[in-house]
């Protein structure tokens, strides 16, 4: 993965550009950042928050995350609590440094309007209760990569219009097809692989402590409420 940032030269401009306005980065001696993750399955394949918390363990900081995530769930149906989501009675309910959201993948194409609505009543609540609200910028499917040229200025406008910051997971994307058109970002046609978790996973790591991603394992790990060991991802060490 270090191999592959090197392919970046605008990479660095293009996280710092989207994140501008940010707050500090977690204090790495002393604070514990907890971190809500809202969305669906682009958000709970391979488990990103979990990767996230195990990416910053490794670096010894300590950040807890916790996800309301459902299939094909968009920010409107966690609004109104359907499909079973519970995501406002969780804000509400903890003290969150962050709540991070992805929209439904579709959801700039299909009804934009909508889209920024959710958005931005979400970040209003989220800030209400003291915390941070963070987007995460959803990417093309396999087969349609044009869908981007929607999606991208849809996020960046909704992210200046309620001054909010966005991890630009879909611009990741877009670079690493274009640079490694050989690495497998896709599980299916639409969904993240491990590979592309991993990718994500990192972004998140530096939004949220400002360090360097070398040194990062291959391996990650976690461990379950028996304090047995779990492993989340397997990386090549070539990727």
């Amino acid at each position: 993965m270090n191999r592959l940032f090197q392919f970046f030269p605008t990479l660095l401009l293009l996280m710092l550009v989207c994140m501008s306005g940010r707050t500090q980065p977690v204090n790495v001696n002393t604070d514990t950042a907890r971190i809500l993750f809202v969305g669906n399955s682009f958000t709970y394949f391979y488990n990103l928050s979990q990767v996230v918390a195990a990416m910053a363990e490794h670096k010894g900081i300590p950040l807890v995350t916790r996800q309301s995530t459902v299939g094909g769930s968009t920010l409107e149906q966690h609004w109104n609590g359907e499909k079973g989501t519970r995501t406002r009675a969780m804000i509400d309910s903890l003290e969150w440094d962050y709540v991070v959201f992805n929209n439904h993948s579709m959801a700039t194409l299909d009804d934009p309007e909508k889209f920024r609505l959710y958005c931005s009543r979400f970040a209003a609540l989220v800030r209400e209760r003291g915390a941070e609200p963070v987007f995460m910028e959803t990417w093309a499917y396999k087969a349609n990569p044009l869908m981007l040229r929607t999606i991208g200025p849809a996020y960046r406008q909704m992210s200046q219009e309620i001054n909010v910051d966005l991890v630009p997971c879909g611009q990741l994307f877009d670079l690493a097809r274009k640079e490694r058109p050989d690495l497998e970002l896709f599980f299916d046609e639409k969904h993240p692989s491990y590979n592309a978790t991993y990718m994500i996973g990192l972004a998140f790591f530096k939004y949220f402590t400002g360090l360097s991603t070398d040194g990062i394992p291959r391996r990650l790990t976690t461990r379950d409420e028996n304090g047995e060991k779990l492993y989340l991802i397997f990386m090549h060490q070539e990727d």
